[in-house]
């Protein structure tokens, strides 16, 4: 596995990471624990070494079954394998939004359990990153922040977290633009594919300027970009995907994936594959994060890294693609 500088953390990450979001359990549903288990199992004998959680995935669960398997294979914090997780906003709410003050998203206390909990969870005594799962530069200039912020710098200075970042809004990624400022903050996880190209209007730039460790998410756009969803394809009841994939959305990106699928070939052999490449062009990209909830998705995800690079004139009919949707 190719690996990458995840900024000024310092850490040499797999261009490949481990989306753990599927291993929550309560929102991407059609998997059993122990396959999920056996996904990273599979993602670690391969090599990747880089895996993103959230507190928010099944409440803890997600993070839980991370821990086990870390445990099981005798991998401790100073092993080479690094884990993400992310702070919840206390109020459960997506997007960050500046009608909202801080104290009811991310207040001082909140951290702290969060942080905790997530050592718990883990079995960790240290966190290599922990991020806030959603942003709005609003906050800055609430009372509240100057706390927040120390309350960071502490935890950082107990070693309980060793670096910080941020998961900034879906689609506004400029929403973060001045925190991604903060010495504090040393990674920025966003959206990035060949639909999504929210990034490339100043995220990117700032990445390069600041030495920010850049996290790619969503690569396959939450499957659509995998070339697997027909217009008559079901969900199991309960799976977001529902309602992500709600009305005539499946018809919709049926007919994109069935385009795209015309320019497979030399370059990529799949949908998935083409969509990694592509995330993988920028060389401000640290790792993309794609999920792996089985292990035939982990053994088929680390083939994108093999220092292969799309042609100028592929990425020059990818461009049209470019499609600007918020669901």
């Amino acid at each position: 596995m190719l690996k990458r500088r995840l900024g000024r953390t310092g850490y040499e990450v797999t261009e490949i990471g481990f989306g753990a979001w599927g291993l929550g359990g309560n929102m991407w549903l059609g998997v059993e624990d122990e396959e999920s288990r056996e996904a990273l199992r599979t993602a670690l004998d391969l090599g990747i070494n880089f895996i993103d959680t959230a507190l928010v995935y099944g409440d803890g669960h997600s993070e839980q079954l991370i821990g086990e398997v870390l445990k099981e294979r005798g991998i401790g914090e100073d092993e080479g394998v690094y884990v993400a997780t992310k702070i919840p906003p206390m109020n459960s709410e997506w997007p960050g939004k500046d009608s909202v003050p801080l104290e009811k998203v991310f207040p001082r206390a909140w951290v702290m359990e969060s942080v905790e909990t997530s050592l718990r969870n883990l079995g960790r005594g240290e966190l290599h990153l922990v991020q806030f799962h959603v942003w709005h530069d609003a906050w800055l200039e609430a009372d509240e922040w100057p706390k927040v912020r120390d309350t960071m710098a502490l935890l950082k200075k107990q070693g309980k977290v060793l670096h910080w970042g941020v998961s900034v809004n879906s689609h506004h990624p400029e929403t973060a633009f001045r925190l991604l400022a903060d010495p504090l903050i040393e990674t920025v996880q966003a959206i990035y594919n060949i639909y999504d190209r929210s990034p490339e209007r100043g995220l990117i730039d700032l990445v390069r300027e600041k030495d920010l460790g850049f996290i790619v998410r969503v690569p396959f756009d939450e499957g659509a970009l995998t070339g697997t969803i027909g217009p008559t394809t079901e969900f199991p009841k309960g799976d977001w995907r529902n309602r992500y994939f709600a009305g005539d959305r499946k018809r919709e990106v049926a007919e994109r994936a069935e385009k795209l699928k015309g320019m497979l070939g030399a370059e990529a052999r799949t949908l998935a594959e083409l969509a990694l490449r592509f995330c993988l062009q920028k060389p401000e990209v640290a790792t993309v994060i794609a999920g792996m909830r089985r292990p035939a998705h982990a053994r088929a995800n680390v083939e994108a890294s093999d220092g292969r690079k799309l042609s100028p004139a592929m990425m020059e009919r990818l461009a049209p693609f470019a499609w600007e949707k918020n669901w």
